[in-house]
């Protein structure tokens, strides 16, 4: 299976200066667990992720005062839709995180998350168990 078959294409893009409130507020509307940052003077993506937002207010920060650009991952990993699933949870241990921002022709077209990998191999997990069991 391929991460262009298990990605969201629920894309949430959010900029550097929204605070992490409108942020959590954002991701919350979309059910999302992250948000590509989109930095119009640096043409640059980085991540915000639910756990940035929780790092932050367990360090005692004001969620309307923080910007969403201060707790944002610039220095990520990218998917391509072809990569296998394997690749990309591969990705996702070595880096130690749980998403994955997905570009087509440096376009991001998706964000695939441990949950979307997991959601797609317990089924075909159980229906081999199902054949050999």
């Amino acid at each position: 299976m391929l991460v262009r078959d298990a990605m969201s294409t629920v894309v949430l893009t959010i900029g550097p200066a929204h605070t992490l409130r409108q942020a959590a507020r954002l991701m919350s509307g979309r059910r999302v667990g992250a948000a590509i940052v989109l930095d119009p003077d640096t043409s640059g993506l980085g991540i915000l992720t639910e756990r940035d937002i929780l790092n932050s207010l367990g360090a005692g920060q004001d969620p309307d005062l923080e910007a969403s650009g201060a707790h944002t991952t610039n220095d990520i990993v990218f998917a391509a839709p072809s990569w296998t699933l394997e690749a990309a949870a591969g990705a996702m241990a070595h880096g130690g995180f749980r998403h994955l921002i997905v570009l087509d022709d440096a376009e991001p077209i998706g964000i695939v998350s441990v949950r979307d990998i997991i959601r797609c191999w317990v089924p075909a997990r159980q229906h081999n168990t199902t054949l050999t069991g």
